[in-house]
């Protein structure tokens, strides 16, 4: 089921609706994990994903998930994705982050100038059942919270309440006005009131609110204007994007030959001046810069090894540059069980998933497709390389801190889900009890033992050599 129909449906079919799902699928058959009988290899997909990527940053990627189970994790996509298809549907349809783990949570800056805390990654997004989020999200801090250290009881009250304020907020969205629900958001300031609250309650300590506010004014000096300091300098007299390889590695280092590298650098201008069709306003200040150079960049852990360029622009003149990032657009690792994007360009299901499920978007964001030198076509989606960017260290992650910071991504989660699903459908299934919140509380236990079984596989195949991994990196 998904929101399509609700608009002729009264709220008491929504919530009917709601209620059959749950007695078709109850709510605690979403409790726990097995392995199906002839579960796929973990390294075998992982080889298979490996495929469609840049061969020589391949090993980068497998370095950077062998730091620990959580960057295993990261990067482990659609190994959780296959695992999700074979568990309970609800059968009620939303928009899905698709890697809606820990990480993929933070600040971020709006076009009002505003900072938000949202979820800020949706290379795998796509229409699938709500709870495969939740459950991707209480996994990742089950995950987190073992590799932290922390003891069981912790873990377990920190993915229950991932799971309670999922709930909660699903069901404040589903009795709100419509347009309340459609604006409801987090920003900055809301976030460390929030937390000040916990504090008085003796939920939270002066430290916490104290980080948090430090959190904050760091993802403040992320801006443009930073980023283009630490990336960008002079070489022979001309701007030009620093080489710092290979994580960074200038377009003509890349190229074979001049012709060659001319041809590439017209794709990307071509791309910059179409892909302005794809930005939400007419008449958009993208139009008054002029390329001036580009890089390959290596970006994230699951990412690494798909194409991901970062362009420098001009404006005005050399004091008034811009750099965004254009990266590559793979089909979902939910689309091998799921229906296929209704989009031609996976650039363009990433933007309209972003912008459906976000309260407020880079009005940078847009898609293009383009070839390669070797004339094979790439889709790509495009934004501002870094705006007010801030996330969680899980490396200085606390257990009172991490149930704070577990409440935050629930609701966030469910505000974005809320925009474009059924809310009331989701909190009539969710209902008033805990019942739904233990069941997630235990996947997610359940899920964190898979993830140790298949890091210990991945990193025995790096062991005898069948992956090969350079770390540090």
């Amino acid at each position: 089921m998904d929101s399509s129909g609700s608009a002729s449906l009264t709220f008491d079919d929504r919530r009917a609706l709601g209620r059959e799902a749950r007695a078709l699928t109850p709510r605690s058959s979403h409790g726990g994990w097995q392995p199906p009988a002839g579960r796929a290899d973990p390294v075998l997909l992982l080889e298979e994903q490996a495929d469609t990527r840049i061969a020589e940053l391949i090993p980068i990627r497998y370095g950077r998930m062998m730091v620990s189970p959580f960057t295993f994790y990261r990067g482990a996509a659609l190994l959780m994705a296959a695992d999700l298809a074979t568990t309970p549907n609800s059968g009620i349809t939303v928009q899905l982050c698709g890697d809606a783990h820990l990480s993929n949570f933070g600040f971020f800056g709006t076009p009002e100038r505003k900072m938000l805390f949202d979820i800020n990654d949706f290379d795998e997004t796509l229409p699938g059942p709500w709870e495969w989020d939740l459950k991707r999200l209480a996994a990742s801090f089950e995950v987190a919270a073992r590799y932290r250290g922390f003891r069981e009881k912790d873990r377990n009250a920190i993915t229950h309440t991932v799971g309670r304020a999922y709930r909660e907020q699903m069901r404040t969205a589903a009795s709100s006005r419509v347009l309340d629900a459609w604006y409801d958001h987090l920003d900055a300031d809301e976030v460390l009131a929030w937390i000040s609250e916990q504090v008085d309650a003796n939920r939270a300590t002066d430290s916490q609110l104290n980080r948090a506010a430090a959190g904050v004014a760091k993802a403040r000096s992320r801006d443009n204007g930073s980023t283009i300091a630490k990336l960008v300098g002079r070489v022979d007299g001309r701007l030009r994007i620093l080489a710092n390889r290979p994580l960074i590695v200038p377009v003509e280092d890349l190229a074979d030959a001049s012709a060659a590298l001319g041809g590439e650098q017209e794709t990307i201008r071509r791309l910059l001046a179409e892909y302005e069709g794809t930005l939400l306003q007419e008449h958009h200040p993208v139009h008054e810069y002029s390329y001036v150079h580009m890089a390959r960049k290596v970006v994230g852990v699951g990412s690494v090894g798909t194409r991901a360029w970062i362009v420098l622009l001009r404006g005005r003149d050399d004091e008034d540059l811009l750099l965004v990032q254009a990266k590559e657009a793979q089909a979902s690792v939910l689309e091998r069980f799921l229906a296929p994007s209704p989009y031609d360009n996976h650039g363009e299901r990433i933007v309209r998933g972003q912008r459906m499920m976000q309260a407020a978007s880079d009005i940078f964001l847009g898609w293009q497709r383009v070839p390669d030198l070797s004339g094979i076509t790439h889709d790509f989606y495009l934004r501002q390389l870094r705006d007010w960017k801030g996330a969680v260290d899980i490396e200085r992650m606390r257990g009172t801190g991490a149930m704070l910071y577990a409440d935050l991504c629930g609701r966030t989660l469910a505000r974005a889900h809320a925009r474009s699903g059924d809310r009331v459908a989701i909190a009539a299934y969710l209902g008033s009890g805990v019942v739904m919140d233990d069941a997630i509380a235990r996947f997610a236990s359940d899920y964190a033992d898979q993830n140790e079984r298949d890091y210990a596989a991945f990193l025995q195949a790096i062991d005898t050599g069948r992956l090969s991994a350079i770390p540090g990196l």
